[in-house]
């Protein structure tokens, strides 16, 4: 039942939240390209509005964001500069005049980078099921990186069992959950990380076969052909580029591609020009792209299953989590440096609110 606006007296807050400052194109985003604003918002939602207002808890942060904040005359997605950022988030209905949701209800998906946002599609938005579990999973494994990570794997990739599987960028929010679910699949899997100490923690907690640091191999193709004597059936790319380019010489034949990102790209002005494309051909390798969006009638059904090896301690789940609002830029533009270990977000109203 939806909360009565007409009962409740007028209150406005202050409402801190991450504007973007000016659109970054051609080179990497810095803090400075934004700023933090302090406004104000009404407790209630607007009378004669169908809309949700929510109290963030918990702000993700993710690559796909750089998009967000490069001037693209064609994306209708892009925010203009000045306004608060977007992602997804986790919070609690505290205002509704939408028949589905009332005040208290958990919920996750696209508000602004803010304390409160009125959210005015609340279709939009889903609500927690398993409280059970942290709040903040719901930005990660249980929200659009868990997602993205189980639809690219299972429909876009197709392992089979004793496929040999290459996941890039393997101990973010979406690597570090594409090789255990990998490793579920009866696949041998290898990751490519950022640091010794992520290879480290691929290994041990994550359970990958065999994992190195690309930044201390002086031949990409070398270390792959050493990980993958017999080549790669599966590729999962968030990183695009020379390790695409690198990673067609090694496919077997009939080999999936499934790219979800490609991070090695998004702060070039000149995007790489990749020369092994002949492969596709001679390879019979499918090249096959990911977009969250277009996977949500299969939510239901990946949050039981992902929950359920969540319980069972078949997925384990790191996460790299910061404190406050004003951290949030930080955060973010640490990502484009492979600063963050784990799943990055922001945790900004979380005591006191489960």
């Amino acid at each position: 039942m939806a909360t009565s606006v007409d009962e409740k007296t007028d209150a406005v807050v202050q409402n801190k939240k991450v504007v973007l400052r000016r659109y970054v194109t051609g080179r990497f985003p810095t803090e400075d390209d934004m700023e933090i604003i302090v406004d104000t918002i009404s407790l209630h939602v607007p009378v004669g509005r169908t809309a949700v207002l929510v109290k963030n808890m918990y702000l993700s942060c993710d690559p796909w964001m750089r998009g967000r904040i490069n001037k693209q005359d064609h994306s209708p997605t892009v925010p203009p500069a000045g306004e608060a950022m977007v992602n997804f988030s986790v919070g609690k209905v505290t205002d509704s005049t939408h028949p589905d949701f009332t005040a208290g209800d958990l919920v996750w998906g696209m508000t602004g980078w803010e304390e409160y946002t009125i959210v005015m599609e609340p279709e939009s938005l889903k609500k927690i099921n398993h409280t059970e579990l942290p709040l903040s999973y719901d930005t990660g494994v249980l929200g659009m990186p868990g997602l993205t990570a189980y639809a690219c794997f299972f429909d876009v990739g197709k392992p089979k069992k004793g496929d040999f599987v290459f996941v890039s960028a393997a101990s973010g929010a979406v690597g570090q959950l594409v090789g255990q679910l990998a490793k579920i699949a009866g696949c041998y899997v290898v990751g490519g990380a950022g640091s010794d100490e992520k290879v480290s923690l691929l290994k041990t907690k994550f359970g990958f076969d065999d994992a190195f640091n690309y930044k201390s191999e002086t031949d990409l193709g070398a270390a792959l052909k050493r990980c993958f004597p017999d080549g790669i059936d599966i590729y999962f790319d968030s990183v695009g580029g020379a390790t695409l380019d690198a990673v067609l010489l090694q496919m077997r034949h009939g080999g999936r591609i499934a790219i979800c990102g490609m991070i090695s790209q998004y702060n070039l002005e000149q995007p790489y020009g990749l020369r092994n494309l002949y492969c596709i051909i001679a390879k019979a390798i499918r090249v096959e792209g990911f977009y969250f969006a277009f996977y949500m009638h299969v939510y239901a059904r990946f949050e039981e299953e992902m929950a359920g090896y969540i319980k069972d301690g078949k997925v384990t789940v790191v996460e790299d989590v910061v404190e406050g609002i004003d951290s949030a830029p930080a955060a973010l533009i640490g990502l484009f440096s492979g600063k963050n270990v784990g799943k990055q977000l922001v945790a900004i109203a979380c005591k006191g609110m489960s």
